[in-house]
């Protein structure tokens, strides 16, 4: 099965700017006048990774080898991420969070 990162040609550690000018090469290079069905394939995987809320929550449930810490520390280094109070990041998550585990997940490794 393709993952939206292949299908837009991207690795998982894209940011937003990366996966908006892959998603618009692809549709450049695919036009839906051409081939209606590739288009749809590359705008669906565009919608499901194109922010990183998005990534974040396409990683974490998707991916088979999804590791928390690196798909947290993926988040927080994007400039929308820093926006995220834990109660936001516990509904992004699906999952309860307890401030410790939160605190412990942001905190700068030496």
């Amino acid at each position: 099965m393709k993952t939206p990162y292949t299908i837009l040609g991207i690795n998982t550690d894209a940011n937003d700017h990366d996966v908006k000018q892959a998603y618009l090469q692809q549709v450049k290079n695919n036009p839906p006048d051409r081939d209606q069905e590739k288009f749809l394939q590359i705008h669906n995987a565009y919608l499901l990774i194109k922010d990183v809320k998005s990534r974040v929550s396409y990683d974490l449930f998707t991916l088979p080898s999804a590791d928390f810490s690196s798909i947290v520390d993926t988040a927080l280094q994007s400039e929308q991420a820093l926006m995220l109070d834990s109660d936001t990041l516990q509904s992004l998550l699906g999952m309860d969070i307890d401030e410790a585990c939160l605190l412990n997940a942001i905190r700068p490794k030496n």
